[in-house]
């Protein structure tokens, strides 16, 4: 099973900046791919941004394409949120994700962070 654990939400001034972390621990063969998705209430839960841990492959919502920048650390089994130039619109709560499988021939399975919130208001 791989536990996650986010940092890094809080309040933020339109315009300004925030790095959300997100470190995942427990026992698995591999992290596959990590990400970022976030929800407000009433709507369903998007996707963020993504990245492949081995090749650092990156996908991006349109909404955050140039503003936000995913990045990961393969030793710390860690993935980053640099989010820049933020919006009221970003306001949400972002939950990290990864998969990950438990032996080599096993299946794809995933985990969820338990959120963290982001808030840009003056």
């Amino acid at each position: 099973q791989v536990q996650l654990v986010e940092s890094g939400g809080g309040l933020v001034q339109p315009g300004g900046s925030l790095r959300l972390s997100c470190a995942a621990s427990g026992t698995f063969f591999s992290l596959d791919s990590m990400g970022w998705y976030r929800q407000t209430p009433g709507k369903e839960r998007e996707l963020v941004a993504i990245i492949t841990t081995s090749g650092g492959n990156e996908n991006y919502a349109d909404s955050v394409k140039g503003r936000f920048t995913i990045s990961r650390d393969i030793h710390k089994n860690t993935v980053y949120l640099q989010m820049s130039s933020l919006k009221p619109e970003d306001t949400a709560v972002y939950y990290c994700n990864a998969d990950y499988r438990l032996h080599l021939y096993s299946g794809s399975l995933d985990s969820w962070g338990q959120g963290t919130r982001v808030t840009v208001s003056s």
